[in-house]
Parts: structure tokens; sequence; C-alpha cells
């Protein structure tokens, strides 16, 4: 099995509970990990065989774009997109921070982690 990940992708994006985080956006950092069994021999050097990190990126930063009130419902949708793109990869864990959250309290960020096998 072998494992593709980014780790540390930075998006400014307006998702949040409240209007306010919709309106004023907030930073974001996005680490995904991508586990498959190649579909081919890797030593055949093609992309195809492999899951590509630029398009795992591309999937995450549209995904980024699209607004919604909780950070669960974005990491779904990566999740989502990364089977639809990837079908042969055996698990996703994708996690979500969102820095500087609207608390009461100093907190440097908040995560939610979705793994699906």
């Amino acid at each position: 099995m072998i494992t593709i990940a980014l780790h540390g992708a930075e998006f400014f994006a307006f998702h949040g509970f409240y209007p306010e985080e919709q309106k004023l956006g907030s930073k974001f950092i996005v680490d995904v990990d991508v586990n498959f069994t190649p579909l081919k021999d890797l030593k055949e050097d093609k992309i195809g065989n492999t899951v590509d990190y630029e398009k795992v990126y591309a999937i995450v930063e549209e995904q980024m774009r699209k607004t919604a009130k909780l950070i669960e419902t974005v990491a779904q949708s990566i999740v989502d997109e990364i089977k639809v793109q990837f079908s042969f990869a055996d698990s996703i864990r994708v996690s979500i921070k969102k820095m500087n959250p609207p608390l009461k309290g100093k907190v440097e960020y908040s995560n939610i982690v979705i793994s699906e096998p």
C-alpha cells in the first residue's frame, strides 16, 4: 500500500456557522492522506498509476471555495470527490483546522478529521 499526503495546505475561506464568519472569513489548514494500492506497476513511471496529488490539491481548493456552515461538510465533500476521481483509493483521511475560531478565549485552532475506508 502507498500513501500520498498533502499537509499544511492553507486557504482563506468563508466557512462558519455564524453569518459573521461567512462574511469575514478565516484561515484554514487542510491535511489529506490517501492510501491506495497502485493500479499497475509503478516502474512504468506513469502518473495514471498513482494518486496525483496535484489533482487532490485541486479537489481541496474547489471544495474550500464552496461556503458551508460546518467544516465537517467541507471535509466530507473532499473525501467524496477524491473517491470519485480515485476509485482505487483504499482509505482517505481529511483534517481541516480552523485557525483562531471565534470563541471566548484564545484558541489556536479547532479541528475536525474524517477518515473513511
